[in-house]
């Protein structure tokens, strides 16, 4: 499966979620709920996968969890803000750098509409 394809399906459950439940819940039930969804559709996916810094050929573990990691190709990170802002995307821009995947999802199930909430970000 393409980035792409990975991006469209992730969009499209994550919509269903959305749908589901509505804005307004914690972050922690939007990333359990789109995980299962994932996990239904036979895609492998990782939850809270820990992300070690590389310093100095040195593996450091300085505490960098990836919400959803699908494939092992696309970044997903779920909020619940009033708005993504920058730090979100420095956020999944450093993530993307560490696994050297291309393309990341920060989505914010906090919006009316999801298709308001859902950043496409790609690396180089």
């Amino acid at each position: 499966m393409t980035d792409e394809d990975l991006s469209n399906l992730v969009i499209g459950l994550a919509i269903k979620v959305h749908k589901m439940l509505g804005p307004g819940l914690l972050e922690s039930a939007y990333k359990e709920c789109l995980f299962y969804e994932i996990q239904k559709s036979n895609v492998p996916v990782e939850k809270e996968k820990p992300m070690p810094l590389i310093y100095d050929d040195v593996k450091l573990d300085v505490g960098y969890r990836l919400d959803l990691f699908v494939d092992s190709k696309l970044v997903v990170e779920t909020k619940s803000v009033d708005a993504l802002n920058d730090v979100h995307l420095a956020q999944i821009l450093t993530y993307l750098k560490l696994t050297g995947c291309r393309l990341g999802l920060p989505i914010n199930f906090n919006v009316k509409y999801l298709k308001d909430g859902i950043r496409r970000v790609i690396n180089g």
